[in-house]
């Protein structure tokens, strides 16, 4: 099981290495985003669904590894074949499958309320459903793994596989958003 030391001392020590190496993904992140900016300018509906996407994928993950993390804590977490995992894993999925077809028609009613959408509905829909399954795919791969390293290593999930987990998304959220929209625009 997880070490037992909850200190402050050993919980910066455990989470220190980790989000260094995180604020360097996080500078990937932006990059990337600065790379994409005359697709947002042209299209300002995908400028309003980046921060929501990447939200939204993040919120997933620290959901889905909370429910892991509490598993693990209480002993009812085993890695391989496990109906609670699978529950957990599937109900990712499913709930992503409903929010992100409401963050698209969101986004898009706002960029209409502002000013004039130069995506249409459906578009934007197909755009936000998309990517919100990839990622909910991505987020299960990662809280996972995450979840599996920290095990491994018995370092306690609470403290590296949040921070992990909405880090990667804020990447990975930013390159599947635009890789699904480079395929519908």
């Amino acid at each position: 099981m997880v070490s037992g030391d909850w200190t402050v001392e050993a919980i910066v020590r455990a989470t220190l290495p980790v989000l260094l190496v995180l604020t360097l993904i996080e500078i990937g992140s932006g990059m990337v985003l600065h790379g994409f900016e005359d697709t947002l300018v042209q299209y300002p509906t995908l400028l309003v669904l980046v921060p929501v996407v990447i939200g939204t994928a993040g919120n997933l993950g620290s959901m889905l590894a909370s429910r892991l993390s509490t598993a693990l804590h209480l002993g009812t977490l085993t890695f391989g074949t496990n109906a609670l995992l699978v529950g957990h894993v599937l109900g990712t999925i499913l709930l992503a499958g409903t929010l992100f077809p409401a963050v698209g028609a969101g986004a898009w009613l706002l960029t209409s309320v502002i000013g004039s959408p130069t995506l249409g509905l459906g578009r934007v829909l197909i755009i936000a459903t998309l990517s919100g399954v990839v990622l909910a795919l991505v987020v299960v791969i990662v809280t996972v793994s995450a979840t599996y390293a920290a095990y491994r290593r018995r370092a306690d999930p609470d403290d590296v596989v949040i921070p992990t987990v909405t880090n990667v998304c804020d990447v990975l959220g930013v390159l599947v958003l635009f890789a699904v929209a480079q395929l519908v625009v």
